[in-house]
């Protein structure tokens, strides 16, 4: 049973920082891309950047310069760096993992609020 967690959500002030990590676990198989999308309330959700596990990155034009994603292929783990945090980032952040052979799977989400 492959799990996606994540860790790392919370309430910060507007131009603060915050650290999402996440871990996927339960598979055999490589991962292919790892990545972030978020939801803010009556939002659809958003990719907000991935990464292949070449390093290859790609990130939402909303962040671009402000977060920066990595991960570690031997841990299976991706982290997204928020820095120069805005209210518009509120949303709940969802870690998603693409193993090779197409399966995709989600995490549960962890809550990012920013306060103006």
């Amino acid at each position: 049973q492959v799990q996606v967690a994540e860790s790392g959500g919370g309430l910060v002030q507007a131009g603060g920082s915050l650290r999402l990590s996440c871990v996927a676990s339960g598979s055999r198989l490589s991962i292919n891309d790892m990545g972030w999308y978020r939801q803010a309330p009556g939002k659809q959700r958003e990719l907000v950047a991935i990464i292949t596990s070449s390093g290859i990155t790609n990130y939402a034009d909303s962040v671009k310069g402000r977060f920066s994603i990595s991960r570690d292929n031997a841990k299976n783990t991706v982290v997204l760096q928020m820095n120069s945090l805005k209210p518009e980032d509120t949303a709940v952040y969802y870690c998603t993992s693409r193993y090779f052979g197409g399966s995709t799977y989600w995490g549960r989400g962890t809550q990012v609020t920013v306060s103006s």
